[in-house]
């Protein structure tokens, strides 16, 4: 006798590959390389700006974000909207200030542009007269 799937195995097996998608899909990354830069866009949908922090540290960048599922009427289908905790560490290299970073958050995207060098930085001296 042939198996004839009821509407919900089909509804299930056209979005669900058998990997949970919320947690294998999330912070995506594109990296391109520009004449002066480097641009990373890190996909970050459900997320909000608020959400989102970067921090350079030892010549690392890291990226993380964190969102708690919105509570919402009815009951939900599917949902691909993220939610919860995650990171990404990129080593962008030493020398590079907070300033030298530029970031923008749009429509679920995060872009981020990293010079290829960092910055020349004047060393200041000061000459002691005794």
């Amino acid at each position: 006798m042939r198996y004839y799937p009821n509407f919900n195995d089909v509804f299930n097996d056209l979005f669900d590959s058998g990997v949970n998608t919320t947690q294998a899909n999330t912070m995506l990354c594109d990296i391109r390389e520009t004449e002066n830069s480097y641009v990373m866009n890190i996909a970050l949908p459900g997320y909000k700006k608020e959400d989102i922090a970067l921090e350079l540290k030892d010549g690392y960048l890291k990226v993380s974000a964190s969102a708690k599922k919105e509570e919402t009427a009815g009951r939900i289908v599917r949902r691909e909207r993220y939610s919860g905790n995650c990171s990404r560490s990129f080593y962008v290299g030493e020398g590079f200030t907070e300033e030298d970073i530029k970031a923008k958050f749009d429509n679920g995207e995060l872009m981020i542009s990293v010079p290829k060098e960092a910055p020349k930085r004047v060393e200041k001296k000061s000459i002691t007269i005794y």
